[in-house]
């Protein structure tokens, strides 16, 4: 539970939005993208699976970002 204190805060706003972009993302990727178990082992192979996942994930979101409002 948080209190009103926290909840007036102006940055508490700020706070929630950018959470939710990154949540987003996140979930995306270990759901989608494969990675909430890893195949591999090791660093490098893992951080290869992220990046490419964070890969597939920013293809999916370029027709959004490339539209014309």
């Amino acid at each position: 539970a948080i209190d009103g204190r926290t909840t007036r805060h102006p940055g508490y706003a700020v706070s929630q939005r950018l959470r939710k972009r990154i949540e987003e993302a996140f979930g995306w990727i270990k759901t989608t993208g494969g990675l909430r178990k890893t195949r591999h082992r090791g660093l490098a192979r893992v951080g290869w699976m992220f990046t490419l996942s964070v890969a597939a994930y920013n293809l999916v979101r370029l027709p959004k970002l490339l539209a014309v409002t």
